[in-house]
């Protein structure tokens, strides 16, 4: 009887062969997806007294698993989207590994029938008008730094771009001439063209040009001249915040991440009147119903609805318009 294929010649296939060779997921994707296993496999090491490529798949069972769910929440602090996130990743490996040992099926589909944790979904943060014009103005343009971090706002704020998306911007994807557009790949290896604004390109040009550099070269760069880190970008945003709040003292009640200058796009586009099939594609969404994250965020949509219904007490009938003299007489 052939032996079971030991889970470390499994998961290394996991990875070499379904990421990176059939899916060709992204390098996040890839890191998410090893952090998650580098968790797991210390957490079986720890409890199950075995090395990590002595562990068999049996030793992941759905009790195991779930168990180690419970880590991340209980010892780890993990939230309830971390740990979803880590499932995910399981989930996708033991996909993987049903057609690799179909002898492991009842094993297999005990982990596959783990179900998310559901959890409170609160409503997303974005910045109002008066707060945007607050954060754009505090960075100091007479440095570099100061140009470089005002540019990447506005851009960030006026295109919705991920995070990954905007330090990973080459100067090749930035047009400036006619039908100016950043061009960039997103999840899933998509492909999309955002337009530009008159005050983007004005703001964008000078950049460039004291930026200098080839093509290749980021658009943003750090101190050093090479690509600014997430933590990096974070540190920035938090740092001209503080600056804004003396300007606009809203934003102490909010935290602003990247991700809300992605969502501040959005809202400015979903109050323009912009449908929300096209704000999707504008930020690169999977589908249309994630948007749906910003009309239930908008309370200027949901005030127009309010102002169409009828009072629970007012009289049915139709408009009839005032007599034009009386009106006349009314207005003197």
């Amino acid at each position: 009887m052939t032996t079971l294929s030991p889970l470390s010649v499994l998961l290394q296939a996991f990875f070499t062969d379904r990421l990176m060779k059939q899916r060709r997921a992204s390098a996040h994707t890839i890191a998410s997806y090893r952090d998650t296993f580098r968790l797991l496999l210390s957490y079986a090491e720890m409890h199950l007294h075995k090395a990590p490529a002595q562990l068999a798949l049996d030793d992941l069972n759905a009790p195991f698993v779930g168990a180690f769910l419970d880590h991340l929440q209980r010892t780890r602090h993990c939230g309830v989207r971390t740990r979803n996130l880590r499932l995910t990743a399981i989930r996708s490996f033991f996909h993987y590994i049903a057609f690799q040992e179909p002898r492991s099926a009842a094993l297999i589909d005990r982990v596959l029938a783990m179900p998310t944790k559901r959890y409170d979904r609160a409503l997303i943060d974005f910045l109002t008008p008066p707060e945007i014009e607050a954060l754009l103005a505090t960075p100091d343009t007479t440095s570099w730094a100061g140009r470089r971090d005002k540019a990447m706002l506005l851009l960030a704020i006026q295109t919705g771009l991920r995070l990954s998306e905007l330090i990973g911007l080459r100067r090749r994807d930035v047009v400036l001439t006619s039908g100016a557009h950043v061009r960039c790949f997103g999840k899933g290896r998509k492909e999309r063209c955002t337009p530009l604004t008159k005050q983007t390109v004005a703001l964008l040009k000078p950049w460039l040009q004291e930026r200098g550099g080839t093509e290749e070269d980021v658009v943003f760069p750090n101190a050093r001249g090479g690509p600014l880190s997430p933590d990096g970008v974070q540190y920035l945003l938090t740092k001209h915040v503080a600056k804004a709040r003396t300007l606009c003292p809203s934003l102490e009640e909010k935290h602003v991440s990247p991700h809300v200058l992605r969502h501040t796009a959005a809202m400015e586009l979903l109050q323009s009147g912009v449908d929300h099939a096209v704000i999707a594609l504008w930020l690169g969404h999977e589908s249309a119903e994630t948007t749906n994250i910003y009309l239930q965020a908008s309370m200027a949509l949901k005030e127009k609805a309010l102002a169409k219904t009828k009072p629970a007490n007012a009289q049915p009938g139709r408009y009839r318009p005032q007599d034009g003299l009386m009106q006349f007489l009314t207005n003197l």
